[in-house]
Formats: structure tokens, C-alpha cells, sequence
């Protein structure tokens, strides 16, 4: 059970779930989170805000695996 919550992709998905404008903030998008929080403050908006915290948070770690695949074809290039 420790590995699996110790695991920082896990906390960070926990965070967005149950608090998604803290989990735009953790990653430096505020005026983003602001958004989320004021979308957040109605119980009908928490669970859009979660979902979409979530995507985002999927989408983030989309765009840096894409982007080591792209730095790891580039230097292999280079070879």
C-alpha cells in the first residue's frame, strides 16, 4: 500500500481529484486554478473541476513523454 501512494504520479492524480485547483497551482498554472477554484466553489462544479484537473494532469504527462521521445529520435540521429 506504501507504493502505491508514495508513488508521486498517484498523489498528484489524488490531488486533482479531491482538490483540483490545488493540483493547477502544484504546476504553475494559477490563473488556471483560480478558475478551477471559482468553478470548484459550487458542489455542482466539483465534479467538472476534478475531471478536468484530471485530463490536464494526463495531457501534462503526455506532452513530456512525447517531448523525451522527440529529444531521445533527435540525439539518436545525431549518433
Amino acid at each position: 500500500m506504501r507504493q502505491i501512494i508514495g508513488n508521486p504520479s498517484t498523489i498528484m492524480t489524488l490531488i486533482a481529484i479531491l482538490v483540483p485547483w490545488l493540483s493547477f497551482l502544484l504546476r504553475g498554472r494559477i490563473l488556471t486554478g483560480i478558475l478551477c477554484l471559482l468553478l470548484q466553489i459550487t458542489l455542482i462544479g466539483w465534479i467538472p473541476a476534478a475531471i478536468w484537473a484530471v485530463i490536464s494532469l494526463q495531457n501534462a504527462r503526455e506532452d513530456r513523454r512525447a517531448d523525451r521521445i522527440i529529444r531521445a529520435t533527435q540525439a539518436a540521429g545525431r549518433r
